[in-house]
C-alpha cells in the first residue's frame, strides 16, 4: 500500500467518485517525468492484453492532454497517427521488446524518429521500462523491454474502478472491478477504434502534423486515420477484469535486437524465408552502383594489409571509379602489385587514391585485367618458392653440426688454424715409417711452438663463449690429438661453457 501511495503522488491524478460524470472530471496534463518511466515507479497499471491497451492509446491520442513542447524544445509536438501505428505494432509483441531496426523497417522512419515516438509513449504513461537496452561495443546489442501501461488519467476520465487484490503485490498490478455508467458510451467507442487496424500513414509534404482534440477524448477526434476492420477475438472488458496480480511481461532471455520476431511464430518465419530463397529468383537483392562501391571497399579493407582499420565508406569513395568500371577485388590487388607499394604507409586511403589513379583507363578491357591477374599470381608463386628455399637453407644451416663463429676475426683465425693443422698433419703422417719399431726410422714430433697461434685463437674464442674451434678439432682429429694441441685447461673450459650453455638456468656474460 505504501508503494501504491508513493506512485500516486508522483503523477497526482484526480480520481473521481465511483459514479461521477466523465465530463465533469478536470484532468491534469499528461506528462510523466523520466524518473517515473520505469515499471517500479510508474503510477499506472499494467494492461493485461493489447486490446484494452489500444483503447487507452486512442483515448490519449484524442484527449489533447499531451503537450510536450511545454517541457522540452525537441521531439514530437503532439501525439500523431504514426505514434498510434507504432503502438499497434507494440501491441502485437510478446514480450514487448521492440528492436529499433524492426520498427524502422515496419514504419519507414529514421532511427531518431522512432525514438521520438517511443519517448511520446513513455511520457504519456503508456509504456514503462522493464529493462533498458544496451549498446556496448564488441557485444551483441540488446533491445529495451517495455510493459504496456494504462495511465491513471484514463481510469479517472472513464470512471474505471480498480482494486489491489494482494496488498503485498506492486501497485501496478491493480485489477479492474467496474466502470461508471457515464463512461460506458465512451468505452464502446474506444473499443470500436481498438478493433480496427490502423494503416501505415503516408508521408506528407509538410512536416507539421495537426491532431484535433476534445475534452472527452473520443476516437473520432483523431483526423484522417485510415482503418480496416479486423476479425473479432477474445477480449477482456473493464467489467470483467481478471484477478491476476503479475505483469504480463514474463522474465525471458533477452534476444538480440536483430533477431526479434514480429509477433509470428519462429516456424512460420522459417517457412517464409525458405520459400522465398527457393521459389523466387529475385530472393537476393541485386546491388546497385553504390552497393558495389561499398562491397569493393569492404573487401579491400579485409584483404589489403595496409588498409585494415580504414573506414569502409572512405575506401568505397576512393575506389568508386574502378568499382563503376566493374572491377573485382582480385583485379584491384593485381593492379596494386603492378604499381607497387611503399615501405611505410601513413594514410592508407591516400596511398590507395594515388595507386588507383587512371587505373580504369589503363586496364580498360577484361583481357588486360586477366593478364594482370596472371602476372600477380605468378609473382606470388615465385615468392612462395623463394620463401620455402630460404627456410630450407636456414634449417640446414642451424640444424647441422658446424656453425660459423660470429666474429670475423675469430673466423679468420679458425680458417688459418684449420689450414695449418692440415698442412702439419699430412707431412707427419706421410713421413712416418711403415714399421715404427725400425730403429733407423726418424721420429717426427711437433713441439709447443707450432701450436702457439692455434691456442691463442682458441683462448680468444673461449673468452667470447665460442667453443667451435676446439669442438671441430675433437671431431676431426680425436680427443687425444685435441688434448695434445690445446692442453687440458682449454679443453676443460670449453666443456664447461658447453655445459652451461645447455642449461636453461644459466646466463653467460662474456667479457671484452
Amino acid at each position: 500500500m505504501a508503494r501504491a501511495a508513493a506512485a500516486a503522488v508522483l503523477s497526482d491524478p484526480v480520481v473521481p467518485a465511483p459514479e461521477s460524470v466523465a465530463s465533469e472530471v478536470v484532468l491534469p496534463e499528461l506528462w510523466v517525468v523520466e524518473a517515473s518511466q520505469w515499471l517500479s515507479s510508474s503510477a499506472g497499471r499494467v494492461a493485461l492484453e493489447g486490446y484494452s491497451w489500444m483503447q487507452a492509446v486512442h483515448w490519449v491520442a484524442g484527449s489533447g492532454l499531451y503537450q510536450p513542447r511545454r517541457h522540452r524544445s525537441s521531439g514530437l509536438r503532439s501525439f500523431t497517427k504514426t505514434t498510434i501505428y507504432i503502438a499497434q505494432l507494440l501491441a502485437e509483441l510478446t514480450p514487448c521488446r521492440p528492436g529499433i531496426e524492426y520498427l524502422m523497417r515496419r514504419t519507414g522512419l529514421s532511427e531518431r524518429a522512432v525514438e521520438y515516438h517511443l519517448a511520446a509513449l513513455r511520457e504519456t504513461g503508456l509504456l514503462a521500462y522493464i529493462s533498458k537496452g544496451t549498446r556496448v561495443r564488441g557485444e551483441r546489442a540488446q533491445a529495451s523491454e517495455f510493459a504496456r501501461m494504462i495511465p491513471p488519467e484514463y481510469d479517472a476520465a472513464l470512471g474505471i474502478r480498480t482494486v489491489l487484490r494482494d496488498e503485498t503485490a506492486p501497485a501496478y498490478t491493480r485489477a479492474v472491478t467496474g466502470i461508471a455508467e457515464t463512461g460506458r458510451k465512451l468505452m464502446a467507442k474506444l473499443g470500436k477504434q481498438a478493433a480496427r487496424k490502423v494503416r501505415r500513414p503516408r508521408p506528407k509534404t509538410s512536416s507539421k502534423v495537426s491532431v484535433k482534440a476534445s475534452p472527452t477524448g473520443t476516437p473520432e477526434d483523431v483526423d484522417g486515420v485510415a482503418e480496416t476492420a479486423v476479425s473479432e477475438g477474445t477480449r477482456c472488458t473493464p467489467m470483467g477484469g481478471g484477478g491476476s496480480t503479475s505483469s504480463s511481461a514474463a522474465d525471458t532471455y533477452p534476444p538480440s535486437e536483430s533477431k526479434l520476431a514480429s509477433g509470428q511464430s519462429e516456424s512460420s518465419s522459417r517457412k517464409k524465408s525458405k520459400a522465398k530463397a527457393g521459389g523466387s529468383k529475385t530472393g537476393r537483392r541485386k546491388l546497385n552502383r553504390i552497393g558495389r562501391r561499398y562491397q569493393l571497399g569492404r573487401e579491400l579493407t579485409q584483404q589489403v594489409e595496409w588498409l585494415r582499420g580504414c573506414a569502409v565508406p572512405r575506401i568505397a569513395w576512393v575506389a568508386q571509379n574502378v568499382a563503376d568500371a566493374g572491377w573485382t577485388v582480385t583485379e584491384v590487388l593485381a593492379w596494386l602489385h603492378l604499381r607497387g607499394t611503399a615501405q611505410r604507409v601513413h594514410r592508407g586511403s591516400g596511398l590507395l587514391a594515388v595507386l588507383l589513379a587512371n587505373a580504369e583507363n589503363v586496364l580498360d578491357t577484361p583481357a588486360k585485367r586477366a593478364d594482370a591477374i596472371a602476372q600477380w599470381r605468378g609473382a606470388q608463386e615465385a615468392q612462395r618458392r623463394h620463401d620455402i628455399e630460404r627456410v630450407r637453407t636456414e634449417r640446414e644451416r642451424y640444424e647441422g653440426d658446424w656453425q660459423d663463429p660470429t666474429s670475423r676475426a675469430v673466423r679468420s683465425k679458425v680458417d688459418s688454424a684449420i689450414a695449418q693443422l692440415k698442412s702439419i698433419s699430412r707431412p707427419a703422417v706421410q713421413d712416418l715409417p711403415d714399421d715404427p719399431s725400425d730403429p733407423g726410422a726418424a721420429s717426427y714430433e711437433v713441439g709447443e711452438a707450432e701450436f702457439a697461434d692455434i691456442r691463442a685463437a682458441a683462448r680468444d674464442g673461449l673468452a667470447h663463449g665460442d667453443t667451435s674451434l676446439i669442438n671441430d678439432t675433437i671431431h676431426a682429429c680425436g680427443p687425444d690429438e685435441a688434448l695434445r694441441v690445446y692442453g687440458p685447461e682449454l679443453i676443460s673450459r670449453a666443456r664447461r661453457i658447453d655445459q652451461f650453455r645447455r642449461s636453461s638456468l644459466t646466463t653467460l656474460i662474456y667479457g671484452a
